[in-house]
């Protein structure tokens, strides 16, 4: 029987064929106990079986045969067209009844309708040595089933941004076999949120928890809108080892009457202070151990703290990846990898800055306002 949906907590394999990287990911956290924000795989079966029916396959195929990365107009052409393409075709009803059940599904485990995200999730994304999946899309603060059906087809559509196709292109990645899965899941209503790195992001150095924070939505830190909050912290202590206070200066929250995110100037007096305390701090570390512990490896992972949840409670595990920089090199001794200083990073946040250009590392997994329909 062909799996066309598969909930997080359903006990089923983490295929990676199946799920995409993202929604493996997301079933083999909720496996292991993490605290996942509960949702389902709209699986690659699915996108393929969409593909096959319109008659789609054929179609890209020939679209991209023979086509020059180096070309960016032709590219951009190729990519508008084929986006057009899925779109424009029609969804059959034996294909678009499983994701509207698995929707009325994840509704009923709520005493109220809770809004959910929309997450791409392709198989050729967070390989540990291809990390390129910011060019998929992510979709916020969906409320209602035609949004949530138009965004998945969003996500499928992703799949040929230009940026992706650029980048398959010239890294030698085969379209064959190439599938989405698209994740959709409880919207976190977070109060703060960020990311956090096993290792410091600047050196490689393993014996550090590195922790950017803001306030609201996490995506304002992981797109670099705001300076987050940066902390290097102990491993083993978790004691703070530097840390710098970031601007903060916007976030991003639920408009409950608009039903979407909107974002919001922060008063000056929370500024000025960092967004967690020292227990939120220790606990946002210690979930990081836990994801590398538990895949071996050096993560990178995103969290927030919902404000809907009850202290002690609220801490949620979004997303985690192999940190794919450092991790392929041989561990960076402690001492001489991190000199103390009493400057903090390089005066925006650490992970960021690394992000968004302080070197050879590229975001994973930049996520995207839901109005935003297209990253190419």
């Amino acid at each position: 029987m062909t799996t066309y949906i598969q909930f997080f907590d359903e006990g089923l394999p983490p295929e990676h064929e199946l799920l995409g990287g993202k929604c493996a990911s997301l079933v083999t956290m909720t496996a292991a106990g993490m605290p996942v924000p509960p949702g389902f795989a709209v699986t690659t079966a699915l996108y393929d079986a969409f593909i096959t029916a319109s008659g789609l396959g054929e179609v890209i195929a020939a679209k991209l045969e023979s086509l020059d990365p180096s070309d960016v107009a032709q590219v951009d052409l190729v990519s508008a067209a084929i986006r057009e393409e899925i779109y424009s075709r029609p969804v059959p009803d034996h294909l678009r009844e499983p994701t509207v059940a698995a929707y009325a599904a994840l509704q009923a485990r709520f005493a109220e309708p809770v809004p959910v995200a929309v997450r791409s999730s392709a198989t050729a994304e967070d390989l540990p040595d291809a990390s390129f999946a910011g060019q998929q899309d992510t979709y916020l603060w969906l409320t209602s089933l035609d949004d949530v059906l138009s965004h998945i087809r969003s996500c499928w559509a992703s799949l040929y941004t230009s940026r992706a196709i650029i980048y398959r292109l010239k890294n030698g990645i085969s379209e064959e076999g190439l599938s989405m899965a698209v994740a959709v899941q409880k919207m976190v209503n977070a109060r703060v949120a960020g990311v956090a790195m096993t290792l410091n992001p600047h050196n490689g150095d393993r014996s550090k928890v590195t922790i950017d924070a803001s306030y609201g939505v996490g995506e304002s830190v992981v797109s670099g809108h705001v300076t987050p909050d940066n902390v290097l912290m102990d491993k083993v202590m978790l004691s703070v080892v530097q840390e710098h206070i970031g601007a903060k200066h916007i976030e991003l929250v639920p408009d409950a009457t608009a039903g979407r995110l909107t974002e919001r100037e922060v008063e000056p007096e929370r500024c000025a202070v960092r967004c967690l305390t020292d227990a939120e701090l220790n606990a946002v570390a210690m979930l990081a151990k836990s994801a590398e512990r538990h895949y071996g490896t050096p993560q990178d992972i995103e969290w927030a703290l919902d404000r809907d949840l009850p202290e002690g409670e609220d801490l949620l595990l979004l997303q985690a990846r192999p940190e794919t920089v450092h991790s392929v090199n041989k561990p960076v001794a402690a001492a001489a990898a991190a000199p103390r200083t009493t400057t903090g990073f390089s005066g925006i946040g650490g992970i960021t800055a690394a992000l968004l250009g302080g070197g050879s590392y590229a975001p994973s997994i930049p996520t995207h306002h839901h109005q935003s329909k297209d990253t190419s």
